[in-house]
């Protein structure tokens, strides 16, 4: 049983249903552009409808910034232990830390892998239509997987691969081109978060700001190797999916910045230029920003050293 079923069910739905609005306004409905249209449209709703997911991803990573001086004291205590005991108990003590901090390590990544099932999906779905096959129930029926699979833009087959043995010079030059995009604004994203929306007294040279410099070269590498297996159909969804990141991106980190990062810094002199940061409303974010810092309990050793 193919488990991708529901998630094609609903690419095909969204894909057919923003190429009938595309034709009904007056555009070719075999054209690749029509097609790529609608491709951009099912961009559109699938970043909108993981919005939540992505407020819940920038949460994560400022509590990841306040549990940094925990995680950092609790490596310092366990520094040289490699025992086994020793490495459950940091382990556990860690999980602690997540667990009461709120945060994920793994929280920047969450909207990407949601994702991949729909690039899967919308990969058969191109692939299935390239060669004559519909899932039970479909959207898509014979004239419109004919059409699907025959779209070319700017002369290059939207089924067409870099790799593939058919592919003409018009198919490499645009996966290229493409692939070289789809870094670029993939290292733009993630760089952007690491120079403007990072407070360096709380992340300087800790292991997440490690993994952050790590995924600033591994996120790119992989969509520049991956890219060229897919189809050019699938590398426009890519496409589009990264610029609403890089935009969404932007306006978060303009708009609601980590406190401390050079991003809040800029902020707060916008402000203070418009006449908006007055003496009260700086003092309610601090107070704010305050209220998100956990109070360190005080152990014995504590008291008896007071």
């Amino acid at each position: 049983m193919d488990f991708l079923w529901p998630i094609k069910w609903v690419v095909e739905a969204l894909l057919v249903s923003f190429h009938s609005l595309w034709s009904f306004l007056g555009f070719n409905g075999n054209d690749g552009l029509t097609w790529v249209l609608s491709i951009i449209g099912l961009v559109l709703v699938i970043r909108a409808a993981l919005i939540p997911l992505f407020v819940k991803q920038i949460k994560g990573q400022r509590n990841m910034v306040l549990a940094q001086p925990e995680l950092a004291a609790l490596q310092k205590r366990y520094k040289g232990k490699t025992d086994q005991e020793s490495r459950q108990k940091m382990a556990t003590e860690q999980m602690e830390i997540y667990k009461r901090t709120g945060s994920n390590p793994l929280s920047s990544c969450l909207p990407l892998l949601v994702q991949m099932p729909i690039f899967s999906s919308l990969f058969f779905v191109l692939s299935d239509a390239q060669h004559g096959k519909f899932i039970a129930g479909g959207w898509l029926n014979t004239e419109l997987a004919d059409s699907f699979a025959k779209a070319t833009f700017f002369g290059a087959p939207l089924h067409e691969t870099f790799l593939s043995e058919t592919a003409t010079l018009e198919v490499k030059i645009m996966a290229a081109v493409m692939i070289v995009v789809m870094t670029a604004t993939q290292f733009i994203t993630q760089r952007q978060i690491i120079a403007k929306n990072q407070n360096p007294a709380s992340v300087q040279n800790t292991q997440y700001m490690q993994t952050q410099k790590i995924m600033l070269w591994i996120f790119p590498i992989i969509f520049a190797i991956s890219g060229i297996s897919f189809p050019l159909g699938v590398m426009w969804y890519w496409l589009a999916s990264n610029f609403w990141t890089m935009g969404q991106q932007f306006v978060v980190i303009r708009s609601m910045p980590t406190e401390g990062s050079k991003a809040w810094h800029d902020r707060q002199a916008r402000l203070a230029k418009r006449g908006k940061l007055t003496p009260e409303t700086q003092a309610i974010e601090d107070a704010e920003a305050a209220s998100r810092q956990r109070v360190q309990p005080v152990g014995k050793r504590g008291k008896k050293r007071k």
